[in-house]
């Protein structure tokens, strides 16, 4: 009769009787993967059933699905002792938590996890090879004390709070799946970080105009329309560069809107692109658009064909980046202006306007007011218009204010 195995058992492990009695663990490539050519070899896990079970979960065991059903080959988990900063690093890559993260954003911790892996010790080690063990509270103020301070003696301290926030997610969710290895002590978590975000830079309707201009005159038109949905419909770049299709522009079920996704709050909407008397809401952006070639499936394509595919190729975050950097200077526009400021300024807009909190939520995709109140920012016209209305009411009520 054969022994059950303990729940949770990593598949193609097994475990042997060694003549001395003790066991030992190995994880074993089935003989049809060799037969077709499986590039990996059975090994020896060492007789420690915890290191033996994290190795298969998070290394092995990926790689080879990652084979058997096509993909490209991950690499591998950094060979790195058991237990260690960076062995906890690379457990939270392998993790669901990690691995539902947009591309940009796995980008992006990837480099704070980094900043904080590869920082120096007095020792000559690297921090990445400390044991979560001897890492406490202290020691956490002390990274995040260095990390504040660049090579040449500047301060990036949002930065610094970034790294901070990542290994405070990586620990939990390495602790939640190795808690006998990860401490349940998260160091990194309730420290006393202030920071104050600097504001995102709001484009004026008179500067989105002039960029549209110059975008159009450098051959980038597709980015002069970017810009102009960016404003109008408040809709984020990615969704603009990778989401927003011809079909959500006046589909069939509904001719007189365009559909609007926010994938980051999985808002999704019908935008009116008229007024009850027939007006046109955006009048500038539906004339372009109605006029516009039609040169793939996304409404925003690059303009030139690509040399190999033959086909209108979404932009690339990097290059659209350096194309807005062309344009901006061309319109003779400050360096500060990015093109998440073109959302921006549309927010503001609507704030000027007198919009209620309701009907900016409902423009923008915001679920929240305060997440909303960063984009919509207080203005003189905003305040002059909230005194306005104070006076307004004490005149009325009788008092001698003028």
């Amino acid at each position: 009769m054969k022994t059950r195995k303990p729940l949770g058992w990593p598949k193609l492990m097994v475990a042997k009787r060694l003549k001395h009695g003790a066991t030992a663990y190995y994880w074993d490539v089935p003989t049809w993967a060799k037969a077709r050519g499986c590039p990996f070899k059975s090994q020896a896990l060492g007789s420690d059933y915890a290191a033996a079970k994290t190795r298969c979960d998070s290394t092995l065991n990926p790689q080879f699905d990652d084979w058997r059903i096509g993909n490209d080959i991950k690499s591998s988990l950094p060979s790195t002792r058991a237990g260690t900063f960076d062995w906890m690093v690379a457990l939270y890559k392998q993790a669901p938590q990690y691995k539902k993260l947009s591309e940009g954003h796995k980008k992006d911790v990837d480099w704070l996890l980094g900043l904080a892996s590869k920082h120096p010790l007095k020792d000559g080690r690297c921090f990445g090879a400390l044991h979560l063990s001897s890492i406490n509270p202290g020691a956490a103020d002390l990274l995040y004390s260095k990390l504040r301070t660049k090579p040449d003696g500047s301060e990036r301290t949002r930065t610094a709070k970034g790294v901070m926030v990542a290994v405070r997610r990586a620990w939990s969710v390495a602790y939640r799946s190795q808690p006998t290895i990860v401490p349940a002590q998260n160091p990194f978590s309730k420290m006393e970080i202030s920071y104050s975000a600097k504001r995102t830079r709001p484009v004026s309707y008179s500067e989105l105009l002039k960029f549209v201009d110059a975008a159009d005159k450098s051959g980038m038109a597709s980015i002069g329309t970017a810009a102009l949905i960016a404003f109008h419909w408040l809709q984020r770049q990615v969704d603009i560069l990778n989401r927003l299709s011809w079909s959500h522009y006046k589909p069939a079920d509904a001719p007189h809107c365009v559909r609007i996704f926010h994938h980051k709050t999985k808002v999704l909407y019908d935008l009116p692109l008229y007024d009850d008397d027939g007006t046109a809401l955006f009048p500038e952006l539906t004339s372009r658009l109605d006029q516009m070639p039609r040169l793939g499936t996304l409404i925003v394509t690059r303009e030139a064909l690509d040399r190999t595919r033959k086909i209108h190729l979404p932009w690339q975050p990097d290059y659209f980046r350096h194309s807005i950097a062309k344009i901006r200077q061309l319109a003779g526009i400050d360096e500060n202006v990015k093109f998440m400021g073109i959302r921006h300024g549309g927010n503001v807009e609507g704030a000027n306007a007198g919009l209620t909190e309701a009907q900016l939520r409902s423009l923008s995709g915001h679920k929240n007011a305060g997440t909303m109140i960063r984009y919509a920012q207080e203005t003189p016209d905003q305040q002059r218009a909230g005194a306005r209305k104070r006076l307004d009411a004490r005149t009325k009520k009788g008092n001698l204010s003028e």
